[in-house]
C-alpha cells in the first residue's frame, strides 16, 4: 500500500479527518506568537470534544504517528486568554521536519484514531495533492477544515433542488467542464441575488458550487454502477480511474472557465489559450492574441496570466510561454509556498495572484508582492488605459 493509499484508507476508516496547506504562519515565518500547526476555530472537534472558552487556555497531550513512520508526543492547545482565540498543535521534538520553510505549501492531513492517538501525514507533490483532493471529494479551496464524508444528501435543500432538476433534464451522460462551470455560476446567482461579493470571494463561491454540482452529477450517473459487484479487479480499476481522471481534469479547466467569466464581467479585453511562440498556449493574454503578435504594440502593455490550481512544482512551466512578456503573473489556489520557492519565483519575474483570503497563508515577507484577484483586475485595467 502506497503512502497516499494509506492516507485515503485512514480518512475513510476513521470518523474525523482534517486537512490544510501548511502556511508560513504554521512555520513561524509570519512573526506570530509561535510555530505549530494552526487549526481554525470551526474545526475544534478534531482536537477537543468541546470548544475552548474565551478567557481560558486549555490543552491535552496526544501521540501522533507521522507518515506511517515515526511518533511524537504532542500538545493540543487552545489559547483563549487576552487577545488570543486560536487552536494549535505544538511540541514535536527535536529534528521534526515539517515546520521548516521548505514544507510551506505542502498538504497536512490529521486523522483522529482515538481521543489521545492520531495519524498525521504531509503530502508534498502537486500530483499527489491533486489525487488526494480528488479521492476525498474536495477542492483546493475546501481545505483548512474538517473533511466531510462524501454524501450529496448533505447538501443544502435549495441547491439540491436545482441540481436534481438540472440532472434530470440532461440529455448527455456527462456535460463538459464549460457547461458545468456555467450552470454552477447560474445556480450561485439564483441563490445569492442580494449578496455583494468581490472578485476573490465570488470566484471561490463559483468553484465550490461547481464541485458540488459535479459530485451530484457523478453520484447520479454512477450510483447504480458502484452499488453492484464488479466482475474483476480490472473492471474496478477501470471504473475508479475514469472517475479520478475526470475529477483531476475538471479542476484545472474549471478554474480557467471561471476566471474567463470574471474578466468578462469586469470588461477586460483578453484572449484565452492564445498561441505564442512555438505553438505555446498561455492561459490568458491581455489585451489579445492579435496585440501580442502585432510588433507595433508595446510590450509594456501586454500581460500574461497563467492559472494552476496548485503550483509548487509546475510554476516553471509558464516561464517560456510568452517571450515578449518578461513578468509572468500566475493565479493559483495553492495556500502557502516556501520562502525558498517564492525567492526563486520572483527571481524569474513570476508574480503570484491568489484569492485574497489565502494571502495570510504566505510569509509576511512576500504578502505585499502577492496580488489578490481584485488587485490583478485593477492592474490589468490600468495597463489597458495607458
Amino acid at each position: 500500500m502506497s503512502l497516499l493509499e494509506k492516507i485515503i484508507h485512514d480518512c475513510r476508516k476513521y470518523p474525523l479527518a482534517f486537512c490544510k496547506f501548511i502556511s508560513a504562519n504554521d512555520a513561524g515565518a509570519t512573526g506570530g506568537h509561535q510555530s505549530g500547526f494552526y487549526i481554525p476555530l470551526s474545526s475544534h472537534e478534531i482536537l477537543f470534544d468541546t470548544p475552548g472558552q474565551k478567557g481560558e487556555n486549555k490543552d491535552k497531550y496526544v501521540k501522533i504517528f507521522w507518515q506511517d513512520t515515526f511518533e511524537t508526543e504532542s500538545r493540543f492547545i487552545y489559547y483563549g486568554q487576552k487577545t488570543r482565540n486560536e487552536y494549535r498543535i505544538t511540541r514535536f521534538g527535536r529534528g521534526f521536519p515539517f515546520l521548516q520553510d521548505e514544507y510551506v505549501g505542502d498538504l497536512f492531513v490529521l486523522i483522529k484514531v482515538s481521543d489521545d492517538y492520531y495519524h498525521a501525514y504531509v503530502i508534498s507533490t502537486d500530483e499527489e495533492i491533486e489525487n488526494f483532493l480528488a479521492l476525498v471529494g474536495i477542492t483546493a479551496n475546501e481545505t483548512n477544515q474538517l473533511i466531510k464524508k462524501s454524501n450529496t444528501a448533505d447538501e443544502e435543500p435549495t441547491f439540491e433542488m436545482l441540481f436534481e432538476q438540472y440532472i434530470t433534464n440532461l440529455t448527455v451522460d456527462f456535460p463538459d467542464t464549460a457547461e458545468v462551470s456555467r450552470k454552477a455560476r447560474d445556480f450561485h446567482s439564483i441563490l445569492n441575488r442580494k449578496a455583494q461579493q468581490d472578485a476573490d470571494k465570488m470566484l471561490l463561491s463559483w468553484l465550490h458550487t461547481e464541485f458540488e454540482l459535479f459530485k451530484a452529477i457523478e453520484q447520479k450517473r454512477y450510483q447504480n454502477r458502484i452499488s453492484t459487484p464488479f466482475s474483476s479487479v480490472d473492471e474496478l480499476v477501470e471504473c475508479a480511474n475514469t472517475l479520478l481522471n475526470r475529477r483531476k481534469s475538471r479542476a484545472g479547466k474549471s478554474l480557467e472557465h471561471h476566471l474567463s467569466e470574471m474578466f468578462q464581467k469586469r470588461d477586460l479585453l483578453f484572449s484565452s489559450q492564445a498561441k505564442t511562440e512555438g505553438n505555446k498556449k498561455p492561459d490568458f493574454i491581455f489585451p489579445s492574441e492579435e496585440s501580442y503578435h502585432n510588433p507595433v504594440f508595446t510590450d509594456d502593455k501586454l500581460i500574461f496570466l497563467g492559472a494552476k490550481t496548485t503550483c509548487k512544482d509546475r510554476w516553471r512551466q509558464i516561464l517560456n510561454e510568452a517571450d515578449r512578456i518578461k513578468t509572468k503573473h500566475l493565479f493559483t489556489l495553492q495556500q502557502g509556498i516556501s520562502e525558498n520557492q517564492l525567492d526563486e519565483m520572483y527571481k524569474h519575474d513570476v508574480v503570484l495572484v491568489v484569492p485574497k483570503p489565502y494571502k495570510t497563508s504566505f510569509s509576511s515577507k512576500y504578502r505585499d508582492k502577492i496580488l489578490s484577484l481584485e488587485s490583478f483586475i485593477a492592474f490589468a485595467k490600468e495597463k489597458s488605459s495607458l
